[in-house]
């Protein structure tokens, strides 16, 4: 909460409407992918500048813009595409929660998409569609997506990509970030079950850790899948012109992923309590076993060390200091002693 409100100061006494970057500072430009498209037309290209683009009439376009610290593209794209400047201020603010907010002409989308990297892991970041009548603009914070299946759905020119609005594209790419969820879920599903084998085993070393990683790997999916829920439900509205009645199946759809994910969610979340209570119940057997053995040790060694402690008395007129055998004798006691409680112990299967 406290990264929360630190990122949200920044905008602190601003208009509303106000572009202000709320995210990781970055180094590296924004960068700009067009793809022009139509029933029977492809072309997608880089893009070194804004004034680069032209849209043929009657074409449709998807702008991808990675990176959205750059507040001065964020308002030549706002202001190009008569975007409304309350939309374009959460696209700079990359901490907002999934939601669809529709100001007639065009429709603002945001849900948290999943990427991963070998250094830093799987992470979440926010993806902000901007829906017209002619083109949609996806915002991201960062280079890697999970785009690549609707790129190529778009260059064959599979589906009903072509053939259909910037709404049905708009669904395609929340549908595969969603579809993502999926491939996370499964994999924290995959790492519990070896967990779980591993704790039955015995293999207790680095369990705690392990099993806060995925802890932390589902809050994030609570987290971005949570309010998902209620913003594609809202994209069924009936009000909102720009979502074409054929592609309200699709969405309704989308809508029982996104419940379904929450189902696994708090289903893989019952299991990682269920294994951290299997965790403790097994350091708690464990260290059980270990004061039986110590208890028993010091069992058998009580008497030897009341022989032991009788024998060791300096009085002059005890018995058996002068006699000849008794130092074996008392070792054989003892010996014997010690084998006897053994017995009893391993009778009783405490041993």
């Amino acid at each position: 909460m406290g990264f929360y409100f630190r990122k949200r100061s920044f905008s602190k006494g601003l208009a509303p409407g106000s572009l202000v970057y709320g995210g990781v500072p970055r180094e590296a430009p924004p960068s700009l992918d067009a793809i022009i498209y139509g029933e029977d037309h492809f072309e997608a290209r880089h893009l070194d500048s804004l004034d680069d683009l032209e849209v043929p009439a009657g074409k449709l376009l998807w702008l991808n813009v990675c990176g959205v610290h750059d507040t001065g593209l964020l308002g030549q794209i706002g202001q190009r595409f008569g975007l409304h400047d309350l939309g374009m201020e959460d696209v700079a603010s990359t901490l907002q929660r999934a939601k669809v907010d529709d100001y007639g002409d065009h429709i603002f989308a945001t849900i948290r998409m999943f990427t991963r990297q070998r250094t830093e892991g799987m992470f979440s970041e926010q993806v902000t569609l901007a829906i017209g009548r002619d083109f949609v603009i996806s915002f991201q914070e960062r280079p890697g997506d999970v785009f690549d299946s609707v790129r190529e759905r778009l260059k064959k020119g599979a589906g009903r990509l072509r053939r259909t609005g910037p709404d049905y594209l708009a669904y395609a790419l929340m549908d595969v970030i969603v579809d993502d969820y999926f491939v996370s879920l499964e994999a924290v599903s995959d790492s519990l079950e070896e967990l779980e084998n591993d704790v039955l085993e015995g293999e207790l070393d680095d369990t705690t850790a392990r099993l806060r990683q995925l802890r932390a790997t589902l809050i994030m999916t609570r987290r971005a899948a949570w309010p998902l829920r209620e913003a594609v439900a809202r994209l069924l509205n009936r009000e909102m012109e720009l979502v074409q009645q054929t592609t309200l199946p699709y969405i309704r759809d989308l809508h029982d992923h996104v419940v379904q994910v929450m189902d696994i969610v708090e289903s893989l979340r019952d299991v990682v309590g269920s294994i951290h209570d299997l965790h403790m119940a097994s350091i708690s057997n464990r260290m059980n076993e270990i004061m039986k053995f110590l208890t028993i040790i010091g069992t058998i060694f009580i008497p030897l060390t009341f022989v032991a402690g009788i024998y060791g008395m300096n009085f002059v007129w005890m018995p058996e200091l002068t006699w000849k055998w008794g130092y074996p004798v008392a070792l054989g006691s003892m010996v014997i002693m010690a084998g006897l409680l053994i017995r009893y112990f391993r009778k009783k299967h405490w041993l």
